[in-house]
């Protein structure tokens, strides 16, 4: 689950501004805490979007790290995880394609953060990386 550290703060009009100090340019506001961290994770899948566009390394939420939280979707995690997997393996959005006999845009929207990908294909695309996707069920906090 990746979970990350958010500051809030008051803003003069009232709202709650958000900041996340790991994922530099992650910045929104709500009109109270629970908005305002609801936000936060929309902020960040934002903000991570464009990391990828521009081949950058994803951020990864600092151990030991006091709350409170914004938390990503599951689907979200695993997205992220792949593009991580194929930076770590050198092997790039068509290489990928070719390993899956798959078009380049079903590749596009596997790393589409906002696409409702299924797990099935996130699956295949792992074991095309030598990777397997393990899924883990917790006590909701």
């Amino acid at each position: 689950m990746l979970r990350y550290s958010v500051k809030l703060s008051k803003d003069t009009n009232g709202t709650i501004l958000v900041e996340v100090p790991d994922v530099p340019g992650a910045l929104t506001f709500g009109e109270d805490r629970e908005e305002a961290i609801l936000r936060a994770a929309d902020a960040i899948e934002t903000v991570l979007i464009g990391y990828m566009a521009d081949r950058r390394e994803i951020p990864m939420p600092r151990a030991g790290a006091k709350g409170p939280f914004a938390t990503l979707p599951a689907l979200t995690e695993a997205k992220l995880g792949l593009y991580t997997a194929m930076q770590a393996a050198k092997v790039g959005k068509a290489a990928l394609a070719r390993r899956l006999n798959c078009h380049l845009p079903q590749i596009d929207r596997l790393l589409d953060l906002r696409h409702a990908s299924r797990l099935d294909q996130l699956e295949a695309a792992f074991r095309a990386l030598g990777k397997q996707l393990s899924v883990e069920i917790r006590e909701a906090a």
